[in-house]
């Protein structure tokens, strides 16, 4: 073999498994194998998981805090108009430098598959161009998915619809819309009709920013989600964002998430920059904004976290860290049961790559040789810890190691040294 990996528990609490890597891919997988590798790791009993998905992210915008000037009021609506600021300024050199080096966190964060809106508001499609260039050159070692993002409002931007055309022509996977940024409610009610048939037409997924307000009589997500439904597209289809939904009454939530399930649409929530950003309209009780996870995992949703975004105009924070993510949102969603706690693990890994429909994802016969070998003995644990990656591997290579978190001590009569973990 290639590569065999010892010791492993995985996910599911199954231990002492090793994993036999052959050509890029699982060739066998189980207690005590009996076989050699040309290269093998003890993983000593720690967790090891299929590799972090991001779901929502803006790679376009990404370490670009500060430029023009920095959002004083910390809105959505500031960091828009920055943006917009921005762009006339933007150079393609400049935009892939960026996300170059927020791939190269992301690898080292065990970060490997990323779904990336790129803004086609800009006639020169500047920010599509870089960001196929980039994606052309990270592909030997990180997935990346490309949404067409029509940021200015598909309507609201005269050259929107030609633009976004145009993007998926050369090359961008995913159809994005932004309705409730429209002009009036019914514009936005067209926006996603539009999006959804060119989508349908071209055999594409769909991933629109959807009610990203505190309106809760914004409910783009319905016609979303009707759409999805009258044209076929179960299961390729999803809402990000959805923030008004943590703001609207109940009675009507109860027919939205049986309509939501029918219609085979994901939902993907942003608890970092949701809660950062919504509720600024509030004094007391202020709300957080993000969108109902528990109540659509139990109707049978499917639902990832997003980064969103990492020092832009819209967030001065992150480092491509999806176990931080991960960790707010388990707090903000008041996850903290058992199964919820795990639950919001398989929201950066597991199901992200079913929305993304990522192929051979996963540590089964068959499937691609990427994991991550994580300073944690499990998956609540590996959240608890935002847990060092110990090895990051992308088709059975190495791609990054990190040491295990340890701290010296010199304190009389205890331990010489500690490294977080219960029980050790």
């Amino acid at each position: 073999m290639d590569l065999v990996i010892r010791n492993a528990t995985l996910t599911d609490g199954s231990q002492h498994v090793d994993i036999a890597v052959k050509a890029g891919r699982i060739a066998a997988i189980g207690p005590a194998l009996p076989v050699r590798g040309a290269q093998e790791i003890d993983a000593g009993g720690d967790l090891v998981t299929p590799p972090f998905v991001d779901a929502h992210f803006h790679m376009d915008a990404t370490l670009s805090y500060g430029l023009p000037r920095v959002n004083a009021s910390g809105t959505l609506l500031e960091g828009i108009a920055l943006w917009g600021e921005l762009k006339p300024h933007l150079t393609q050199q400049a935009l892939i430098d960026r996300a170059l080096q927020y791939c190269d966190w992301a690898v080292a964060r065990g970060l490997l598959a990323i779904r990336s809106h790129v803004d086609i508001c800009d006639d020169r499609l500047l920010a599509v161009e870089a960001l196929l260039h980039v994606k052309k050159q990270v592909a030997p070692y990180l997935d990346v998915q490309l949404v067409a993002f029509p940021q200015d409002g598909l309507l609201r931007s005269a050259t929107a619809l030609a633009n976004l055309k145009r993007a998926i022509a050369m090359g961008v996977d995913v159809v994005g819309g932004i309705p409730h940024f429209e002009r009036t409610m019914a514009d936005g009610a067209e926006s996603v009709k539009i999006l959804c048939e060119f989508a349908a037409e071209k055999g594409l997924r769909v991933d629109m920013h959807c009610d990203e307000s505190d309106d809760p009589m914004s409910r783009h997500i319905e016609t979303l989600a009707y759409h999805a439904q009258r044209l076929g597209m179960q299961g390729r289809v999803a809402g990000s964002h959805l923030t008004s939904m943590h703001s609207m009454d109940n009675y009507y939530v109860s027919k939205l998430l049986p309509l939501i399930r029918e219609s085979g649409v994901a939902a993907i929530a942003n608890p970092l920059i949701n809660i950062t950003l919504q509720g600024h309209h509030d004094t007391y009780p202020k709300r957080r904004g993000m969108t109902r996870v528990p109540e659509m995992l139990a109707a049978g949703i499917d639902v990832a976290f997003g980064h969103d975004c990492v020092m832009d105009p819209w967030y001065s924070l992150g480092s491509a860290d999806m176990l931080e993510v991960a960790h707010m949102g388990l707090h903000v969603a008041q996850m903290t049961g058992q199964d919820a706690m795990r639950e919001c693990f398989r929201a950066v890994t597991e199901t992200p790559a079913r929305i993304l429909g990522l192929e051979g994802y996963g540590l089964e016969i068959g499937c691609h040789a990427d994991f991550v070998v994580l300073d944690a003995a499990d998956p609540i644990e590996a959240i608890r810890l935002r847990a060092a990656r110990r090895f990051v591997i992308r088709r059975g290579k190495v791609v990054s190691r990190a040491a295990s978190v340890r701290a010296q001590l010199d304190l009389p009569g205890r331990a010489a040294e500690v490294d977080f973990r219960l029980g050790r």
